[in-house]
């Protein structure tokens, strides 16, 4: 039998390969985007954070606010992210993906979401219930680490 780390190395190259089946396909809009990383990075926090002042934004991405106000000025340029006051406290500027950039950051989900699907569509009952359960597994043990990472900042303070 295989021991662990060699499992584990197996597995991890299997994700490396999907991820380069993912990202080859002709479909996928993502591969269309003209987009740098951290541009892209910045729209997805967005997408899942909501409006977020730039301060907020730059401890979220751990950068500058400097490399942060750059970024957002060229996404605002294209018209995918907007600034707005914060009602709150009108020194604060809030960043907010605009519908475009909702649009832009949903097709881009979207389109994994199929390609996905029609791969599990290729396997059999039995195998998606095996996978169904590994990956329910998979998601337990990464909301367990997720807390005990908030556990181990929050006993830093």
């Amino acid at each position: 039998m295989e021991d662990k780390e060699q499992l584990i190395a197996s597995i991890a190259a299997t994700q490396r390969s999907l991820g380069r089946h993912f990202g080859a396909a002709r479909a996928n809009p993502l591969m269309s985007l003209n987009l740098t990383m951290r541009q892209l990075k910045v729209l997805l926090t967005l997408a899942r954070r909501g409006p977020l002042a730039g301060h907020e934004l730059t401890a979220e991405m751990g950068v500058s606010l400097a490399t942060v106000t750059g970024i957002v000025d060229r996404l605002a340029a294209q018209g995918l992210v907007s600034r707005r006051e914060d009602p709150s406290d009108r020194r604060v500027r809030l960043l907010e993906l605009t519908g475009e950039g909702r649009r832009l950051v949903g097709s881009v989900v979207d389109a994994g979401s199929a390609q996905y699907r029609r791969l599990l569509s290729r396997l059999e009952v039995d195998e998606l219930q095996q996978l169904d359960k590994l990956v329910r597994r998979l998601a337990e043990v990464a909301e367990q680490e997720l807390a005990e990472s908030s556990d181990d900042l929050s006993g830093q303070h």
